[in-house]
């Protein structure tokens, strides 16, 4: 089966737990240097056909920070359909609904596509707290989140339960044919994350809120594309209006052990919130 995206934060997890289970994983990643990966680029149609040949399953990582994604997408779906791919399990997100434009106008080409499928619909990933993401890089630098979500809760989700749902989907003898809304265990505030952080690491961390507008202009200094940076801050929003508040026991149903917690997440990872 194969794999796109297969280095990156859900996939390369996926990866792991389909070859513990003996199964043959090819990885779609731009830059392959490993064996068992090949080249896929969602700008460059010409990669699609060879790294989908012979896969009868694909997980699916749309492409990352386009607005309208539909098109390049629609089009590896009918090269995959031809090449023999019966089952796509999509990451999606828990914040975006079917739509007939933007990335909501995935899943309904997925379901279209293929005769067995499954829509992965993630609430924000706890990862989010590390590495380059733009709320990692406030709390080691200046030891604050700033959003627009206001007193908003999130039920984060590590993203290891996220592959573990999604190998689950991809392996399962029978498909699921379904939407999976996948959460963690309890839903917060960003000020509630921050004060987890600042209580298990002694990092000192505050929640700023600030406007949808300012949120807008942070995004787009980054160098980020002003259509897509308001999609974010629209999903800020919405937050802030509740949207996001609620757990689900998806992960623990499927994979029959519990989402993992924030506090046990930050306690894991403690050193990575520091300057």
């Amino acid at each position: 089966m194969l794999v796109i995206g297969g280095t990156g934060t859900t996939g390369s997890r996926v990866a792991a737990l389909l070859r513990e289970q003996s199964a043959a994983v090819r990885i779609g990643t731009r830059k392959p240097d490993d064996p068992g990966q090949v080249r896929f680029d969602w700008g460059e149609q010409a990669t699609h056909g060879p790294a989908v040949a012979g896969a009868d399953r694909v997980y699916l990582l749309p492409p990352v920070g386009v607005a309208e994604p539909a098109p390049l997408v629609e089009g590896f779906l009918a090269e995959a359909a031809q090449a023999g791919v019966r089952r796509v399990v999509l990451l999606s997100s828990s914040a975006v609904p079917d739509a007939d434009s933007g990335p909501g106008a995935l899943p309904p080409l997925v379901r279209a596509a293929v005769p067995e499928w499954t829509v992965l619909r993630p609430s924000w990933f706890m990862q989010n707290f590390l590495g380059s993401h733009p709320v990692a890089a406030g709390i080691r630098d200046h030891g604050e989140i700033v959003t627009a979500t206001g007193p908003g809760r999130v039920g984060f989700v590590d993203a290891a339960d996220i592959a573990a749902v999604a190998a689950v989907a991809l392996l399962d003898p029978a498909p699921h044919n379904t939407d999976h809304l996948i959460t963690g265990p309890e839903a917060l505030s960003y000020a509630d994350t921050a004060a987890i952080i600042t209580e298990t690491t002694g990092r000192a961390v505050e929640h700023r809120a600030v406007s949808a507008t300012e949120m807008i202009t942070r995004f787009t200094d980054t160098g980020m594309p002003p259509r897509f940076a308001t999609i974010l801050a629209d999903l800020e929003t919405a937050i802030r209006q509740g949207a996001e508040d609620r757990v689900t026991p998806t992960v623990r149903n499927l994979t029959g052990h519990p989402a993992r917690s924030f506090r046990d997440f930050v306690a894991a990872n403690r050193d990575a919130f520091s300057p």
